[in-house]
């Protein structure tokens, strides 16, 4: 019989205890996941994975160690109790270490209205098969495609549960649901390839299994013949695929991890104009059917809607417990972890101000330069915000997309960067990064 979530929890606390822990939190998770890959139009591999894994955090007084197993026997818990207490006493203390007091935790929450939890059955390998056939089938059917590299179709299913010793027992369910397709045009050294792919909590808001089958296809087409461009400073469009990036790169500076390290180029920022006037940055862990939403953080705190940014000013920083007492400020509950990995800081949902020009719009308007819709490699100093990535994409002059790019590097400041963009009104609201396509002028570009 299936040990319930709750109990499980409860008896690593239990074990915990009894070896010697003054205070310890536990994580489980039971998950089911499967996959399905289809080649040629018949299924090249299927997967399914089902288990439960699950993680115990003890405290001695300042110290602190984390283990974690998916043996959930009796005596599994109480050797992870022991071997956990053991390794926290030789631990180095760590003053900020520690739980969330029981007036901190969340008490109220409703799951139930986020909507993280599809009801209907799990779909059957053979429906995953059909759907990643259905996917490669139209990428094919769209003439100069010469092949599909790959179609796959998955369904996960996920209970998460945590609970500490100052009282704290919780938990909610996940699924998601994905779809993606890989095509590829021309023969020889003239292959190109592009993909495109959907992934969402309930299946029926997942977009056609053909519909993203011809996307792939129509862009993968789209970078047949790619020259370099020319050397020298001109603006850049940031596609929206790929523009969340930039504001993840804003993200990662001020996380409270970042912070306390001094290892950000936004160290100093607060309170300082890190975007342009009227735009703003807003976290909402409270969106429904949106994969970053969450009643509770991992530290049982209540999540809440927070502006990162207001009006191009930034308001603070992403922040946990510890990090939160390391800088003498309160948790900004955006803790994470793992069950085999201590918490720390994380963004929820987040969303851009989108502006009142479509992509179109703005191609017209810079004149001569690179609309990036792909990026490999990077050359980021997280100190200074120095900026360096390999691109490809579409040339574009006087207004108009002449030819594709591929083989060049863009670079800048992202300090100057961000604080430059021009946000297009075209991001998909049902992303976890709500984030339009962004224009950056003045960036340096190095092709032929």
């Amino acid at each position: 019989m299936t040990q319930a979530l709750d109990a499980l929890t409860a008896q690593m606390l239990d074990a915990a205890k009894a070896a010697g822990a003054d205070d310890a939190d536990a994580m489980a998770l039971r998950g089911t996941s499967v996959s399905v890959d289809v080649r040629a139009g018949a299924l090249e591999e299927a997967q399914r994975e089902e288990g439960t894994e699950i993680g115990l955090r003890v405290f001695v007084g300042h110290r602190s160690a984390i283990v974690s197993a998916s043996d959930t026997s009796s005596r599994t818990l109480a050797e992870m109790a022991e071997r956990a207490v053991a390794m926290a006493r030789e631990a180095p203390e760590n003053p900020c270490a520690g739980l969330a007091d029981a007036s901190q935790l969340v008490t109220n929450w409703d799951a139930d209205a986020l909507e993280l939890y599809d009801p209907t059955p799990e779909p059957a390998p053979a429906a995953l098969q059909e759907d990643a056939a259905q996917a490669e089938a139209a990428a094919l059917e769209v003439e100069g495609i010469s092949q599909v590299q790959s179609a796959s179709a998955g369904y996960g299913a996920r209970e998460i549960r945590l609970a500490g010793s100052n009282g704290f027992s919780g938990g909610y369910r996940r699924t998601d649901r994905g779809l993606s397709c890989v095509a590829i045009a021309g023969t020889g050294a003239g292959m190109e390839r592009d993909y495109d792919g959907d992934s969402r909590i309930f299946q029926s808001d997942l977009r056609g299994a053909s519909e993203i089958g011809r996307t792939a296809a129509e862009r993968a087409l789209q970078r047949m013949d790619a020259r370099k461009p020319p050397t020298g400073a001109f603006p850049v469009l940031f596609d929206e695929r790929i523009a969340s990036s930039l504001i993840g790169h804003l993200l990662g500076a001020i996380n409270g991890s970042a912070i306390t390290r001094g290892a950000s180029f936004l160290r100093d920022a607060m309170g300082t104009q890190v975007l342009p006037e009227g735009i703003s940055l807003i976290e909402d862990p409270h969106r429904p059917r949106i994969t970053g939403s969450r009643p509770f953080d991992a530290e049982f705190l209540a999540t809440e809607k927070r502006a990162v940014v207001k009006d191009g000013v930034l308001q603070g920083w992403t922040l946990d417990l510890a990090t939160g007492r390391q800088l003498g400020l309160p948790s900004t509950a955006n803790a994470a972890r793992g069950t085999g990995s201590g918490p720390s800081p994380s963004s929820w949902n987040i969303a851009l101000t989108q502006g009142s020009a479509s992509r179109e719009n703005l191609i017209r308007d810079m004149g001569t330069g690179l609309l990036v819709t792909s990026m490999i490699g990077s050359t980021i100093n997280p100190n200074t915000g120095d900026y360096s990535r390999g691109a490809a994409g579409l040339w574009v002059e006087n207004g108009e997309i002449t030819y594709a790019v591929n083989e060049c590097t863009i670079a800048g400041n992202l300090r100057d960067m961000l604080r430059a963009i021009v946000p297009a009104n075209d991001a998909r609201s049902h992303l976890s990064r709500v984030v339009p396509s962004l224009l950056v002028t003045g960036m340096t570009i190095a092709g032929s």
